[in-house]
């Protein structure tokens, strides 16, 4: 008996035809697609200014030199350019929810987590996304990498790995939202907050917060942690080199928690009493 069960393309093809429409949508208007670029690389590169200031007045700052620095602020502002491409939208889910529109997704025969992913597509973050692939790229060629296999897939778990924290984060605070009145400020301290602390090297925060944005928040793996293997640097007690291959399972465990706080909130809420 043949399976009647729709394919994994199949069950995938609504999602790629709305993530289509939205980028159909913004691309319509080109000339404020064209701004909305220009102004998110300029969001790039003003984070660059900032790391190139520290080191045009420093040689080394928390045990990196300018290179190593510049392979950091490229992996972190890959992965969150990525991931606020597509999920940075959830933390504005009181939005949603006083204008209804979640009660709307509700009564559709799709996840409410894929359909508000996919409700929003923010094509203007390719400004930034870009500014960090010049930037990987640079600091890649000019640095002393000794290239091997092992060093080529560490970058490319360390991408999607980075990405995948990066949406958790996203996930979360959209979970939270459930709860929260007007709670986004709270939750963008971990978000746009882990942001920030992944461009830096760990070894410049104390270590009570070394140990927050490595085992609580873990967005020491998303760039410092891999650029200390990929660059073979020292590391010390809390950034040996063999920890960078545990950013998968960072990942995995912090979408783990993502996907509770998701479910609490969905079934904490009761609707927007429309």
């Amino acid at each position: 008996m043949a399976d009647s069960r729709p394919s994994l393309s199949q069950r995938l093809r609504p999602y790629r035809v709305l993530l289509a429409s939205r980028a159909r949508a913004q691309m319509q208007y080109r000339a404020s697609f064209v701004t909305d670029i220009l102004g998110t690389v300029g969001v790039g590169l003003a984070e660059f200014a900032e790391v190139w200031v520290i080191f045009h007045n420093v040689t080394f700052l928390g045990g990196l030199d300018f290179n190593a620095a510049l392979l950091v602020f490229a992996l972190s502002n890959l992965a969150f350019s990525l991931a606020d491409m597509f999920v940075g939208h959830l933390d504005q889910l009181p939005v949603y929810i006083r204008a209804g529109q979640v009660d709307a997704f509700y009564v559709r025969p799709l996840p409410l987590l894929a359909q508000l992913m996919t409700s929003e597509l923010s094509m203007r973050r390719i400004g930034r996304l870009s500014v960090a692939l010049v930037a990987l790229v640079v600091s890649l060629t000019t640095g002393s990498v000794e290239w091997s296999p092992t060093k080529v897939l560490l970058i490319v778990l360390t991408v999607v790995s980075g990405t995948a924290i990066f949406a958790a984060l996203f996930t979360a605070a959209g979970g939270l939202q459930f709860f929260l009145v007007d709670g986004s400020e709270f939750t963008n301290a971990f978000t746009y907050g882990g942001s920030y602390a992944a461009q830096q090297s760990q070894q410049v925060f104390p270590g009570p917060l070394r140990i927050f944005w490595t085992f609580v928040v873990p967005t020491a793996f998303v760039a410092y942690l891999p650029a200390v293997a990929i660059l073979d640097l020292p590391g010390d007690h809390l950034a040996p080199q063999w920890l960078a291959w545990f950013t998968p399972l960072a990942a995995l465990l912090a979408w783990g928690i993502a996907g509770l706080c998701w479910r609490l909130g969905t079934r904490h809420y009761q609707g927007a009493g429309g």
